[in-house]
């Protein structure tokens, strides 16, 4: 438990809390939550130790340990790789492994069994092997590859230097570090913002099964209404809980307000009364006593404080494009690879075309390097790509990208980059929109060149606001904003008249605006109907795979009229012998070209009787190397094993071999598996 008594913390006279009390208690999922510049991030810095405070005192009860992810982490050690950075959350167990290592070849070198050193050795060795088998030490390599592949590391990439990553992936491996070490209380400051969506739902189930409590500060809306059971909401330096998610805050915050309104209404009105009584009698001798009597009483008086509200609610449109044609934008068939210090990289490979029609809003969803971003390019025009693009009648686009911010002119203000591009907008409307990117009062005046990477993206998406454009690409526009930013470009999206591609990882923004969802994956974009959550509830229910191989093969037959007639003929009647073996030549050379695509190998798998059958055996050869090593465990955990050193030692050599053994016919299984899916 962490106990926060009286917390006082002045920035420049400005009180951030004010004599602030706060009980965490174990096995919680809270969210803090209030508005920007409240404090969430310094109340972490406060719980984590890193940020000092004016008065008070913070207790940590028993042996809780505090793990603390903050937006922006400190430049990491370069030259180690991927994996070794993630597990130095092991240390203290590598350190006994290590001494492991060393006694044992102490017991080597001792002659003398009987002498006190041999026994004292042994001791030692027995009470290491138990905390390692207590730690599950067998485990902590594959445990690191685990939470690193679930934030989106492929395989390949654990291997090499962190000096090959860019900031947003060493953050993760920060957030990999931090999961493997299991603090007690885990803080985390806007875990999300450098995650992919499939990350954002690793992280979440894993999140889910946490021992410890968890304090989370995110923008991201789906995130807490997932994750978070208890919601705590900072405000002029006092914290309010809330016994449920984001959205049950939201309902029962209004509620509360509600009754704080009237109650401080009714006592305002009472307050009004008395102070009109005594100023009425105040020099009346007859009742001198009763006006005494009340001003004592509101002296006493504990004032209710007047509801907080919210900030005005700002409401803000595109204008009105001219309207396009039917079809927006078409590309063909498509492909489109760069060519790297270590080769080729395909990122599309022959993927089926894609059509974008007039009132499509669609959202651009998949991996990290998948090539979301890429896509984004070529349908704007500023990526060559393999294949065609076409752009509609009266189409009229605007592009915002991730770099954006590079474009603005340095010497301009804020303001006067809005008015640069402004139709006809007044400096109210200008400075409205600028209002609802946290741009206020006299901050419009800010040169260019004074603001941060996150304040020039901000600039950036307001002056898309003024293009009137019908048709518009935006990649991650929600980077970089509040709750009430995002809330405002939502409305402002939901008006829109035109179409739009947007590159987004946050799902509830996503759900509100969008009404198709395209997913890049394995080197082709697939489409489905619907918002995010739709999108989902195709994925997880099976049907998303069938819609999607469905729509493929209806496009194929629809597009080659002569192959359906052929198809057709062939349907009718008894087939020829000629027939029978071009169709097996067809079926075998289709077979040939998944094996390939699937990267197995074996000469012997040449049919589709041959790979069932080499499945089969397989996973039988699996549920044999699993009983094995269950029945490993099983001596390893009895603690006479460890008092024979050579025994133990050798058990735990068998372990790891088996273990490494099981995890190439895992691999293996998993490439056959796929390719009898395909087939």
């Amino acid at each position: 438990m962490i106990q926060l008594n009286h917390i006082t913390l002045a920035f420049g006279g400005r009180f951030i809390f004010k004599d602030l009390t706060w009980t965490l208690k174990q096995n919680l999922s809270i969210g803090l939550i209030g508005p920007n510049g409240a404090g969430k991030s310094t109340m972490l810095r406060v719980l984590a130790g890193r940020q000092k405070y004016d008065e008070g005192t913070i207790a940590v009860t028993g042996s809780a340990t505090i793990g603390f992810l903050e937006q922006d982490v400190q430049e990491m050690p370069t030259d180690r790789s991927v994996k070794e950075e993630a597990m130095l959350a092991f240390t203290h167990v590598m350190q006994l492994q290590e001494r492991e290592v060393e006694i044992m070849g102490l017991v080597e070198e001792e002659e003398d069994h009987e002498s006190d050193r041999y026994a004292s050795l042994l001791t030692e060795l027995g009470n290491i092997q138990n905390q390692l088998v207590a730690h599950e030490a067998h485990r902590i390599e594959s445990k690191s590859e685990a939470v690193l592949t679930g934030l989106g590391f492929e395989p390949k990439d654990l291997d090499r230097p962190l000096k090959s990553f860019s900031g947003g992936w060493r953050m993760r491996v920060a957030l990999a570090k931090l999961l493997l070490q299991n603090p007690t209380f885990l803080l985390l400051d806007e875990p999300t913002n450098h995650l992919d969506i499939d990350s954002i739902d690793w992280l979440e189930k894993y999140l889910r099964d946490y021992a410890g409590t968890v304090v989370i500060v995110s923008h991201d809306r789906y995130f807490l209404d997932r994750m978070v059971t208890t919601t705590v909401e900072l405000y002029n330096g006092q914290l309010t809980e809330y016994a449920g998610n984001y959205a049950f805050y939201l309902e029962e915050r209004e509620e509360r307000r509600a009754l704080q309104k009237a109650a401080y209404e009714n006592q305002q009105k009472s307050i009004a009364e008395t102070e009109r009584f005594i100023e009425r009698f105040r020099y009346k001798a007859t009742k001198a006593k009763q006006v005494q009597s009340r001003v004592k009483m509101l002296e006493k008086l504990e004032r209710i404080p007047p509801p907080p509200t919210d900030q005005a609610t700002i409401h803000i449109r595109f204008p009105m494009p001219e309207r396009s044609g039917r079809v927006v934008l078409e590309l063909s068939e498509f492909s489109k690879h760069y060519v790297t210090e270590e080769g080729r990289l395909d990122v599309f490979e022959k993927s089926r075309g894609l059509i974008i029609e007039r009132g499509d809003k669609i959202a651009l969803v998949g991996r990290n390097g998948a090539g979301k971003s890429t896509l984004a390019r070529m349908i704007n025009g500023t990526e060559p790509f393999e294949g065609d693009r076409t752009l509609g009648y009266k189409v009229e686009r605007t592009f915002f990208a991730q770099h954006q911010a590079d474009t603005l002119d340095l010497n301009d203000t804020i303001l006067e980059s809005m008015q640069a591009i402004s139709k006809g907008q007044t400096e109210t409307e200008l400075r409205n929109i600028l209002g609802a990117f946290l741009f206020t009062g006299d901050d419009v005046f800010k040169p260019i060149r004074v603001l941060s990477g996150g304040e020039k993206s901000r600039v950036a998406l307001a002056r898309t606001l003024l293009v009137p454009a019908n048709f518009m690409i935006l990649d991650e526009p929600t980077n970089h904003l509040d709750m009430q930013s995002i809330n405002v470009l939502i409305e402002a999206l939901q008006q829109y008249a035109g179409s739009f591609v947007v590159v987004s990882h946050d799902r509830h923004f996503l759900d509100q605006i969008v009404n198709k969802v395209w997913r890049a994956e394995d080197g082709e974009v697939r489409e489905y109907l619907g918002n995010y959550t739709e999108y989902m509830w195709q994925v997880e229910h099976g049907t998303a795979s069938k819609v999607a191989s469905s729509a493929k093969t209806s496009k194929t037959n629809a597009s080659h009229p002569k192959e359906k007639e052929l198809e057709k003929k062939k349907s009718s009647g008894p087939k020829t012998k000629e027939q029978k073996r071009r169709e097996a030549e067809e079926r075998n050379n289709r077979f040939q070209q998944m094996k390939a695509k699937s990267g197995i190998k074996d000469p012997k798998l040449n049919s589709l009787t041959k790979l069932k059958s080499e499945h089969k055996s397989l996973e039988q050869e699996i549920e044999i190397k699993e009983a094995t090593i269950v029945d490993i465990e099983t001596q390893l955990a009895d603690p006479e094993v460890y008092q024979d050193a050579e025994r133990s030692s050798q058990l735990m050599k068998d372990y790891q071999s088996n273990k490494g053994e099981l995890e190439q016919l895992y691999e293996k299984w998993e490439k056959m598996s796929e390719l009898l899916a395909e087939v």
